[in-house]
């Protein structure tokens, strides 16, 4: 599992744009900023849809106003699903959403979970993470089935 410290690895994830899918690299997404990425296991589920997201897109001002450039949120869903997704949340441009479709960024950080057992297959696991220009600062992982350190407001804190 990645860790405070480590670099994160170069890998493309995908985003909806005006003009359609579009690629996006970790290196284009982190290279000189500040960023908020946070993680959860599925578009459209309770704890995801009803505080995970709603939190950071509630509190994206405050979280800006400490420097950071960008809040992405990433899960294992395609980018028509997490589109979708930001426009059921009211995302607007508060928060990036990030299609880790097949899995590839939450395998190389190490943080997937087996979500077969529900019928969801290999998702990522709940947890948020602040990277200065590529570079881990905070990772807060949540353990199995909680959702207490991966917050917006934890994130503040750690800010």
């Amino acid at each position: 599992m990645i860790k405070v410290g480590d670099k994160i690895p170069p890998v493309k994830l995908k985003h909806m744009t005006a003009e359609g899918i579009k690629d996006i690299t970790t290196d284009d997404l982190f290279r000189g900023k500040k960023v908020v990425l946070f993680a959860l296991p599925g578009a459209f589920t309770p704890t995801c849809s009803a505080k995970h997201l709603p939190g950071f897109v509630q509190r994206a001002p405050e979280i800006r106003a400490k420097g950071v450039d960008t809040i992405a949120c990433l899960s294992v869903n395609d980018a028509f699903v997490m589109n979708a997704w930001g426009k059921d949340q009211k995302v607007e441009d508060k928060v990036l959403m990030l299609a880790d479709g097949n899995g590839d960024f939450t395998r190389a950080v190490g943080l997937e979970m087996d979500g077969s057992g529900y019928g969801l297959g290999q998702r990522s696991r709940r947890y948020a993470m602040v990277v200065q220009d590529g570079v881990v600062k905070a990772l807060n992982v949540e353990a199995p089935g909680a959702f207490e350190v991966s917050s917006a407001e934890a994130i503040l804190k750690a800010l």
